[in-house]
């Protein structure tokens, strides 16, 4: 601090609070920028892909990547991040499918327990497999930064399809009135900013 500042503290005060005032305008405009990268409910596309990749951490998103395995929407479905000891059949009982047809067709990852492990162990999965586009499955919050490190880990003629899963807990209209909404919003607003350092 400068010797005047001493003499005046109320002027330093001033700066201190101009620079708290100027950090916090530039995070919530980062939050605004980020919230609307959110997706809404709407029609999801219906363009199909080599594989569904399911994220695990969040309720509805197995049961949706099943159901679009079924729909014929991706020839394989690969779940990544699933505890170890859970097998196809453990997974299908958890989603309250018989096991059937769908059973031969789903592979799962164990290693992944992050959003840029997901990524990575999605790619080495790919990568056997020899495919070369996905349909990407996980919460609305969740998806601008799963979308952000799978960009970061797929080569760029890897296609990715956003397919967004909306979680009862959290209201992506109007979710700075809701305290879980916003809790989850600025949580996952803060793991964005932390994904587009330089790794």
């Amino acid at each position: 601090m400068k010797r005047r500042d001493v003499k005046h503290p109320g002027r330093a005060l001033r700066r201190i609070v101009a620079v708290a005032a100027f950090a916090f305008l530039v995070w919530a405009a980062g939050l605004y920028l980020f919230a609307a990268l959110i997706p809404e409910p709407g029609a999801a596309s219906g363009e199909k892909t080599d594989a569904i990749v399911v994220l695990t951490g969040g309720a509805g998103r197995v049961s949706e990547g099943l159901s679009l395995l079924a729909a014929g929407s991706g020839r394989k479905l690969f779940v990544s991040g699933v505890y170890q000891g859970v097998d196809v059949r453990a997974l299908l009982k958890l989603a309250q499918r018989a096991p059937g047809d769908l059973e031969c067709c789903i592979a799962l990852g164990y290693v992944a327990d992050s959003t840029r492990g997901n990524a990575v162990e999605t790619v080495e999965w790919m990568t056997r497999e020899g495919f070369t586009s996905i349909r990407l499955v996980t919460a609305s919050y969740h998806m601008p930064r799963s979308l952000l490190e799978f960009r970061h880990a797929l080569p760029s003629e890897i296609r990715v399809v956003p397919h967004p899963v909306f979680p009862a807990g959290f209201y992506a209209e109007n979710w700075w009135r809701w305290r879980g909404s916003a809790r989850l919003a600025i949580s996952e607003y803060h793991k964005y900013i932390l994904a587009r350092m330089p790794k």
